[in-house]
């Protein structure tokens, strides 16, 4: 074990803790000043970064390969950068209106207006860290394959990814979506690991890189261009993504730094883009209220059990003094405890608005 941060003091307490000090050896330092007096047969890691490349230690995990025997293996073995073209109009006036502060020429009497472009420029640098529906994609994902086991680290260097689109729907194209799978190649079987919007979200997230100016493209139009990935001295890439549409003048340019990306993830699940629905989401909303109103009735009216300690019978109450309202579906719960004789008193809250149009009271039995 390789460790160069100041935890490998817990991992030299937890090996030996552990019985393990005759076949686990903890090595303090890195990867690339270390020496390792024989050949190993695996390196596991997890070197992924948001947007896989991100912090640049997958450089690290691919310079660990001098110690490997020819027939040895990495875990992950591959790592699949997908590349999407989305429209997402919301996320691109949020950051937009984001530069609408530095517009004001009188803010307490200094005029911000001559800093609103770098403003702007500033905000269109951000990638953002979030996740979104995979729906907001307007076509089919590209995939830029690293093989761990056989690329050299100045692979990682510079990259560049070639973009060829055939666009599935008439949309404007607001950026490009990034994700990334990796895959455990074993003896027996494979494993994937995959940041994908469709699949449970990852602490990366995805990834989205927005284009100052956005334009729109038709469905069946061929959209093309390339993402070129610079490595810097900050443990990250500098960004450019450059897309056009094929046979026209329409083409946009954006540069973004990956190591200053918004962290935009809410918490909340993401929305379908609009226009996804095949019925009438209104219609569809209050039909399912009917049908839940409707199973509700027939509790009512069959008995139900409060906690399953007894039978239900139907009452007629007064609350607050006054008689039920015509419409009203109000219950009279008399509960027997458990088999020994008593009655129990209760407070029940009394809802029933979307079957009977009454509102909710709250009665004594």
């Amino acid at each position: 074990m390789v460790e160069v941060s100041l935890s490998i003091t817990w991992h030299k307490t937890l090996v030996k803790a552990n019985g393990l000090g005759e076949k686990v050896r903890v090595i303090a330092g890195k990867i690339e000043e270390i020496d390792i007096p024989e050949p190993i047969d695996l390196i596991i890691s997890e070197p992924m970064g948001y947007m896989l490349f991100n912090e640049r230690m997958l450089e690290t995990f691919l310079h660990a390969k001098k110690w490997l025997k020819s027939d040895g293996k990495m875990f992950p073995t591959r790592g699949d950068l997908h590349v999407a073209p989305f429209t997402d109009e919301s996320l691109y006036m949020e950051q937009f209106n984001k530069a609408n502060f530095w517009y004001q020429q009188n803010f307490h009497g200094v005029d911000l207006s001559s800093l609103r472009h770098a403003a702007l420029k500033e905000y269109f640098r951000q990638p953002i860290v979030d996740t979104f529906d995979i729906r907001i994609c307007l076509a089919k994902s590209v995939r830029h394959v690293v093989d761990f086991l056989t690329a050299p680290e100045s692979d990682l260097h510079r990259i560049e990814i070639p973009l060829e689109f055939h666009m599935l729907q008439t949309a404007m194209v607001h950026g490009l979506a990034f994700w990334f799978d990796v895959a455990f190649l074993g003896s027996v079987t494979t494993v994937w690991l995959s940041t994908a919007p469709t699949e449970p979200l990852t602490h990366w997230y995805q990834v989205r890189c927005l284009l100052e100016q956005p334009f729109l493209a038709r469905q069946g139009q061929l959209l093309v261009g390339k993402v070129l990935l610079v490595a810097n001295k900050r443990q990250s890439y500098d960004v450019t993504i450059d897309v056009r549409i094929e046979g026209t003048n329409i083409s946009s340019v954006n540069t973004l730094d990956l190591k200053n990306p918004y962290f935009r993830y809410t918490g909340q699940a993401p929305s379908a883009p609009p226009g996804q629905s095949t019925t009438s989401p209104a219609e569809a909303y209050w039909s399912q209220l009917d049908a839940q109103g409707a199973r509700q009735a027939v509790n009512m009216v069959n008995g139900i059990a409060v906690n399953g300690v007894g039978d239900v019978q139907m009452e007629a109450l007064t609350v607050n003094g006054s008689s039920t309202p015509s419409g009203t579906a109000l219950l009279g719960l008399d509960v027997q405890s458990g088999g020994s004789g008593r009655q129990a008193s209760r407070n029940v809250q009394l809802v029933s608005p979307l079957i009977y149009g009454a509102g909710s009271s709250t009665a004594q039995i």
